[in-house]
C-alpha cells in the first residue's frame, strides 16, 4: 500500500526568519519536535525518549522551506516545513507536507497538531 501526500497549514504570528530557525536547526527542532536533535553531515538524529530516528536533509532555502526524508522511508517520501505568506492578510503560514497511509492521515494530522501547538507555545503564540 503506498502512502499519499497530505498538507497541513497553520497561521503563525512570527517572522519567517525566527520560524525558520525552529524548523531547520537542531536546537530549534529540539524545542518542539523531538526531545533532542543532533545533525552530522546532513543527517539529523531525532531522539524521542531514547528512540532515535534519522532523517537526511534533502533540500532547503533559508526562510522559505526545509525538506527531510526519514532514512527508513521510500525515496519518494519526505516531510517538509515551508513558510508562506497569506496574500490577503499578509500573515505568516506554516505549511507541513508529509506522507501517510490514507487510513492514517487523520491520526498523523492530530499528531502534527499537537507538535505545532508545542511550537506555538515556544514561539509565544
Amino acid at each position: 500500500m503506498s502512502k499519499q501526500l497530505y498538507i497541513l497549514e497553520y497561521p503563525v504570528r512570527c517572522s519567517p526568519n525566527i520560524l525558520y530557525e525552529f524548523l531547520s536547526t537542531p536546537a530549534g527542532l529540539g524545542e518542539w519536535f523531538a526531545d533532542n536533535v543532533d545533525e552530522m553531515d546532513g543527517v539529523y538524529y531525532f531522539n524521542w525518549s531514547g528512540t532515535v530516528e534519522k532523517a537526511e536533509l534533502l533540500d532547503n532555502e533559508p526562510d522559505k522551506f526545509i525538506r527531510f526524508r526519514w532514512l527508513t522511508s521510500a525515496k519518494t517520501e519526505y516531510f517538509e516545513f515551508s513558510i508562506d505568506k497569506s496574500e490577503i492578510t499578509n500573515q505568516t503560514i506554516l505549511v507541513i507536507k508529509d506522507f501517510a497511509e490514507k487510513k492514517d492521515i487523520k491520526d498523523q494530522s492530530l499528531l502534527w497538531d499537537y507538535q505545532v501547538k508545542e511550537l506555538f507555545h515556544r514561539l509565544g503564540n
